[in-house]
């Protein structure tokens, strides 16, 4: 009986110790944590009724990407408004920008000033200011809206190039307009008129706008020397300073509010 039990224990050793040899020759030598590592992943791959017992792996979590987010677009500035009129002054809401040089501030008066649509809007001005008979002398027809024109033409593109790169370059001021983005419209468009008058200096800080005060006037003055002498022509030289100052403080709130037109009425197309 003895010796029986004892046959046995030992067939029972030899089979429990089968599957462990086996997979010890399969992988030529392998050390025993190795095996030990092998038979683990083994038992996890077991299948049942030819399904994998393992559950599915967890799908992960991706959240939508933030530039689909509205809420991310906030102050974002296209180069164009409505796709026509130049845009190149205006940074986007929460952009800091390396100071502009000379070089790149006479590309910022020459685009704004000989880009098409300045053309356009040149053309509406001179139809406006011909339509009130601003300068009496120039006549009307064909002949008085050219004088009207080119003259209107010669206001803005030396308004620009003063209040954009030559006043800018001495006072060391950036000539963009750095967009607000977020605020109640009254904090907001406040907000854009002021940048008439504060401006940011190139090392960051906030400046009185010489740049628009000061350009903006000489630009005024100069037209003196292509304008008719008149009786009144100290009082034309302030409206013409006025008018660009205004137009200017105009096309700030256009800037701060169009990435919200945009958004709300054309869903960022422009």
């Amino acid at each position: 009986m003895v010796i029986a039990l004892a046959g046995t224990l030992g067939a029972a050793a030899v089979q429990a110790q089968g599957p462990t040899s086996a997979l010890g020759q399969s992988q030529g030598g392998a050390q025993p944590h190795e095996v030990a590592v092998l038979a683990q992943l083994q038992q996890q791959n077991a299948t049942t009724d030819g399904k994998s017992s393992v559950p599915d792996a967890p799908t992960p979590s991706v959240p939508t990407a933030q530039a689909n987010n509205p809420n991310d677009q906030f102050g974002k500035q296209p180069k164009r408004i409505l796709g026509i009129i130049p845009n190149y002054r205006a940074v986007s809401a929460n952009t800091h920008l390396p100071p502009l040089n000379f070089k790149g501030e006479l590309w910022l008066a020459t685009q704004d000033t000989f880009d098409y649509s300045n053309f356009i809007f040149t053309g509406a001005l001179a139809g406006i200011a011909m339509a009130g008979k601003g300068q009496p002398t120039f006549g009307q027809g064909a002949e008085g809206y050219g004088k009207y024109y080119w003259h209107a033409f010669a206001d803005g593109g030396i308004e620009n190039y003063m209040t954009e790169a030559v006043v800018p370059m001495a006072t060391k001021e950036d000539p963009r307009y750095y967009t607000m983005g977020q605020g109640g419209f009254f904090k907001r468009t406040g907000y854009a008129v002021t940048r008439l008058f504060i401006t940011r200096a190139n090392s960051g800080k906030s400046t009185f706008n010489l740049s628009e005060i000061v350009g903006a006037g000489a630009a005024a003055g100069i037209g003196n020397a292509y304008y008719p002498a008149q009786n009144n022509q100290w009082v034309k030289t302030y409206q013409r300073w006025g008018t660009q100052v205004g137009m200017d403080g105009a096309f700030n709130v256009l800037k701060e509010f169009w990435p919200d037109v945009n958004q709300a009425i054309f869903h960022g197309k422009y």
